[in-house]
């Protein structure tokens, strides 16, 4: 199997969870004389089969990323994390940019006049570059999803 297909095998057991939950919630509780729409019990069951399943394929998953390695040499799981390390840092530098495009709110020349104390060009082709590594190392990574086996 394909990391790809692990992957999503993943988040459709994450999907199911949550379904069961909704479900159980529903069934957990009804009133004087009435049955559940889905036995509470069996349901149960069924969380605890999808819990075991995703376990073993976050486990397959995690040893796979931390082995295999993309053509840099780097592993999954570092370029993994520089990648959530450029969104996050895209989302600082784009959070400035925005703060500073804030309506300046002055009804008269008394009121105070606000000033960017940044250059919003330069962070503005910052964010660009860092979004431009990031769609690279994203690439990168779907790609070694759909060439890698799951370990």
């Amino acid at each position: 199997m394909k990391l790809a297909e692990a992957l999503i095998q993943r988040a459709d057991a994450q999907k199911r969870l949550a379904q069961l939950r909704e479900r159980l919630a529903r069934s957990s509780k009804v009133q004087e004389g009435e049955q559940p729409a889905e036995n509470p019990r069996d349901l149960l069951a069924e969380v605890d089969r999808v819990i075991a399943e995703m376990t073993d394929l976050i486990k397959r998953i995690n040893r796979t990323n931390a082995t295999a390695t993309l053509a840099n040499g780097q592993t999954l799981t570092e370029a993994l994390a520089d990648r959530d390390a450029l969104v996050l840092e895209r989302g600082v530098i784009t959070g400035v940019i925005a703060g500073t495009a804030a309506p300046d709110f002055r009804f008269g020349r008394a009121e105070i006049k606000y000033f960017a104390t940044v250059d919003v060009a330069a962070l503005q082709q910052r964010a660009d570059d860092i979004a431009r590594r990031h769609r690279e190392l994203d690439t990168a990574i779907q790609r070694a999803n759909w060439e890698i086996d799951v370990v």
